[in-house]
């Protein structure tokens, strides 16, 4: 796939080469010394970004000619994977007799359509093969506002920002609930994580309906953990479930970004609540999700722990978890890494 480009200037497009008189047209290809284009030309495997940039400042392409004015258009493809342009109103002009030079200038405006790769992430997003998905019924209201603009719901709302706290487990006093969902389930082997970042997310205020300051207690409240791309991520377990064999409720998905919910509750008022950042969501399960919401939700899909709800769009994920409404600390042992 391909995105195209139009762009139009009038200055003069001026390349000259050998040419020899009677032969029949050629198209012109740019010198060793030409700058970007021949950048391009000789490394087709550019990344988007560089193509983006050097697509913009290319020069037109013209073609080599009899002596005499004539309309030119040409395509020319750089490699599988550069982009590709084509330029309009362009004429072919004989040098002098001695030089034996052909000069190639535009006859008014250029104008060239550069044709970019359109790149996604289909290679990590990819279907999960043999998993299917459920529906459940929603107890109570629909959330209002949308889950798309609620802050509970859409981790995007809020956002967080990288901090300098320690990246590891961390032990805190008191007692613990024994049936709270275990992160080591968020992997296929069931690993304890390595924490490769750590954050604070911001704090809302319902009061005047914006983001407000930083949350500092605890001081993380969302975990970058390493992940492999392309890998599957799936329900952590716990010792609750929403009813039909089901573990949890998805909230919210998007498709880098799933809320999930251990009661059958349109909110994070009771109960756990998990997000799950940098994850593409399995996309039978995405569409399900946009179903359901745009039907009123008054079911939502459903999950049963360890089922794999998407992969990881790179080397990290980002996990936080609440308890009634209040974001917590992810690092946990006594409550999300029991035991490990």
């Amino acid at each position: 796939m391909y995105v195209k480009i139009r762009l139009s200037r009038s200055q003069k497009i001026i390349w000259s080469r050998a040419f020899r008189r009677n032969s029949p047209a050629k198209a012109l290809t740019p010198e060793p010394n030409c700058g970007l284009l021949s950048l391009l030309a000789r490394r087709p495997g550019l990344t988007l970004l560089a193509s983006l940039f050097g697509g913009s400042l290319m020069l037109a392409i013209g073609l080599a000619s009899t002596p005499s004015s004539i309309q030119a258009a040409t395509t020319t493809l750089i490699g599988s994977s550069g982009p590709f342009w084509r330029d309009e109103r362009a004429s072919v002009h004989p040098m002098d007799n001695h030089s034996g030079a052909a000069d190639i200038r535009s006859l008014d405006v250029v104008t060239t359509y550069v044709y970019l790769p359109f790149i996604t992430r289909a290679g990590v997003c990819q279907p999960i093969p043999g998993e299917s998905y459920g529906n459940f019924p929603m107890n109570g209201s629909p959330t209002n506002p949308s889950a798309e603009e609620h802050p509970d719901l859409n981790l995007a709302m809020l956002g967080y920002e990288l901090t300098d706290a320690y990246k590891r487990l961390v032990d805190y006093s008191g007692g613990a609930d024994p049936n709270a969902p275990q992160l080591p389930g968020l992997f296929a082997d069931n690993r304890t994580a390595t924490f490769s970042a750590v954050y604070q997310l911001y704090s809302w205020d319902w009061e005047h309906n914006r983001r407000g300051p930083l949350i500092t207690n605890p001081e993380v409240t969302l975990a970058g953990l390493a992940a492999t791309s392309g890998e599957t991520i799936h329900v952590p377990d716990s010792g609750y479930t929403i009813g039909g064999g089901y573990e949890v409720l998805v909230l919210y998905a998007s498709t880098e970004r799933i809320t999930l919910k251990y009661t059958p509750d349109d909110n994070v008022v009771y109960g756990y609540t998990l997000h799950v950042e940098n994850v593409c969501v399995e996309p039978s399960l995405l569409a399900l999700y946009e179903s359901w919401n745009s039907a009123g939700r008054s079911r939502l899909p459903a999950l049963r722990a360890r089922q794999a709800f998407g992969r990881a769009r790179g080397s990290e994920i980002g996990i936080a978890i609440r308890d009634t409404g209040s974001p917590m600390d992810p690092r946990s042992r006594r409550d999300w890494w029991q035991g490990r």
